[in-house]
């Protein structure tokens, strides 16, 4: 058990171009690197290497922290994760303030936890159908009356999410960039400064609107996660260079009109 303990505490999961889960690996030297909620580096992968990358000016003697869960929580939740899985309480200023905590849980308890249930009984779906019942099931509660969610709460959030990948995997487009779109100021609130997640959301939202051929606002929205990939991912990665064709072709588009 303390073996199966610490190789589980020292891995990482590892993650595609769109940052989803596709496996865990063993990387004893970043297993060295310590836990902060609001970490002064971030961990990407291409393919199975790991690659970590600062995201702020780090000070001589400063030590380098990543944040070993999903920051988006409200901090009792992290706390408990962190307890559980790693066995320690963190005390970073975000924990110590409760930084965030009041419009990660804002609207309605009764409304924002039966989507808090919802999101929870997703498991990834494996066919069209599948995606079909979840869009289903996520276009009912945004449609009723169950009380006042603000796309701020985090389950809210969640549920915008999952309904932009259902719409992507059953290719409707116009609805993927609605629920997208909604995502991208609670992106902007949780994720400030330099953050992975919210260079591949702006990606993800720019090449729906270059789709629909809304050329201007999907260099905008481009321009805005350059700006946050080149620091989070560098120039190098497969992902940058998929976004600046992305960009090319968009301002080669402008061009023409």
């Amino acid at each position: 058990f303390p073996l199966f303990l610490q190789v589980t505490c020292n891995c990482f999961t590892i993650s595609n171009g769109e940052m989803q889960d596709v496996g865990v690996g063993l990387y004893p030297s970043m297993s060295l690197l310590n836990h902060s909620c609001d970490p002064n580096c971030v961990i990407v992968f291409e393919g199975y290497q790991l690659l970590l990358r600062s995201v702020r000016e780090i000070q001589i003697g400063e030590e380098l922290t990543i944040s070993y869960i999903e920051s988006l929580m409200p901090t009792s939740e992290r706390q408990k994760q962190l307890m559980r899985q790693y066995c320690f309480e963190c005390d970073c200023l975000l924990c110590q303030n409760q930084e965030k905590d009041s419009e990660k849980l804002a609207g309605e308890e009764h409304a924002w936890k039966e989507v808090k249930d919802a999101v929870n009984e997703v498991r990834y779906p494996k066919s069209k159908e599948e995606w079909k019942h979840v869009l289903a099931r996520f276009q009912n509660l945004l449609s009723s009356d169950i009380g006042h969610v603000p796309d701020t709460n985090i389950y809210q959030l969640k549920m915008l999410d999952c309904a932009m990948d259902a719409c992507i995997n059953l290719e409707f487009w116009e609805e993927a960039l609605y629920y997208g779109s909604r995502t991208l100021e609670p992106y902007r609130l949780y994720y400030p400064g330099f953050h992975p997640l919210r260079a591949v959301q702006l990606l993800r939202v720019g090449k729906l609107q270059y789709s629909q051929d809304m050329f201007p606002q999907a260099l905008e929205t481009l321009k805005q996660a350059y700006n946050i990939m080149k620091v989070t991912h560098g120039t190098d990665h497969s992902l940058m260079k998929t976004l600046m064709e992305i960009k090319e072709e968009c301002e080669a588009m402008m061009r023409i009109q």
